[in-house]
């Protein structure tokens, strides 16, 4: 037991002893200058309270339905079917929500479906001569719908993909836009390392469709496109404790984005498993490098195994440096049909 809490320590002491001063000689800010390039921000929200306690360094991990968002290549990672629904409070005021379903066709074959949903409340229209509102209200949401298939080719590695549809409405302007997923996973053979290298969100460039009109009565119907959020993301993870009762995962993932500067994630998660009473304890903890406003992250989760199958109930803390603080709560539901 001892050995484990100073693994913990360890992992936890490192993240600290590097100071704002230190990270960001490491981490200049060297593509601050692509910023506000890309649409569909909702896209990099990450899914999932797990992920998110271990500041979003998961690809390399992505052994449950949250694969479905992070690396399409780790539904084969899990031999259980499983529903996931996680739902976030985000910042100022934001409901982001997310439904997936993983379905295995054979132990080297997995498909998966997804639904994302970000929404508001209705917000008044302003003008130059009514700044407090017209009475009129306005909304803005967006969607995605994805599909993914994922693929053992060995034992040690596998691939996946996905196609995401997604939808976004401003008022009365509408933008839609397809985009892709891929993904791949390999274990090294050396413990129980392994890294992950994933894209998301690559595909063509968007621009609304719809006409507004302006004050003198002008109509607007041209807009201008903008790149979908493409993300390259690299990670490794490893056990440095892995016992029958005490596991200890960590993981560090470098982020780069098209539209920001690239960012450096750690995550950590400790398991205590209690085969008497058929559940699982989960403690989490994260942090971001040079991500604009996101810092640290904790969180707790608690698996249980029932005579239906198996449930686990996980809670993500996200910290913002000025926005505040963000909570997730996700419940996966599996089962081995």
């Amino acid at each position: 037991m001892r050995r484990i809490i100073n693994s913990i320590l360890i992992v936890f002491t490192t993240l600290l002893i590097i100071n704002n001063q230190t990270y960001a000689q490491l981490f200049p800010t060297l593509g601050g200058q692509r910023v506000g390039i890309s649409t569909a921000q909702f896209l990099k929200i990450g899914v999932g309270s797990r992920a998110s306690a271990m500041g979003d360094a998961f690809v390399a991990i992505s052994d449950d339905a949250s694969a479905l968002y992070w690396n399409p290549a780790g539904l084969v990672q899990f031999a259980d079917n499983q529903v996931i629904f996680s739902h976030n409070t985000w910042v100022v005021d934001i409901n982001h929500d997310f439904l997936g379903l993983v379905y295995h066709l054979s132990p080297m074959d997995a498909v998966g479906v997804s639904v994302t949903s970000l929404s508001m409340q209705k917000m008044p229209v302003t003008t130059e001569f009514a700044p407090t509102g017209t009475g009129e209200y306005f909304s803005f949401g967006d969607l995605a719908f994805s599909l993914t298939y994922s693929r053992a080719m060995t034992d040690k590695f596998s691939f996946g993909g996905t196609v995401r549809y997604m939808e976004e409405t401003l008022d009365k302007l509408k933008m839609r836009g397809v985009m892709i997923d891929l993904g791949t996973y390999y274990w090294t053979g050396l413990g129980t390392s392994r890294f992950a290298v994933v894209v998301t969100n690559f595909g063509n460039q968007m621009a609304p469709d719809g006409d507004i009109i302006l004050f003198g009565n002008r109509k607007k119907s041209d807009w201008q496109s903008f790149s979908p959020p493409t993300m390259f993301r690299f990670g490794f993870a490893f056990e440095p404790v892995y016992t029958d009762k005490h596991k200890l995962t960590t993981s560090i993932q470098l982020n780069h984005p098209n539209d920001n500067s690239e960012n450096v994630s750690f995550g950590a998660e400790y398991k205590y498993d209690e085969p008497l009473l058929y559940s699982q304890l989960f403690l989490r903890g994260g942090y971001k490098y040079n991500a604009d406003e996101q810092d640290f992250s904790l969180g707790a989760g608690l698996a249980l195994s029932l005579p239906f199958g198996n449930i686990k109930i996980d809670y993500g803390y996200a910290n913002f440096s000025t926005l505040g603080s963000a909570h997730r709560f996700t419940v996966i539901l599996g089962a081995v049909l």
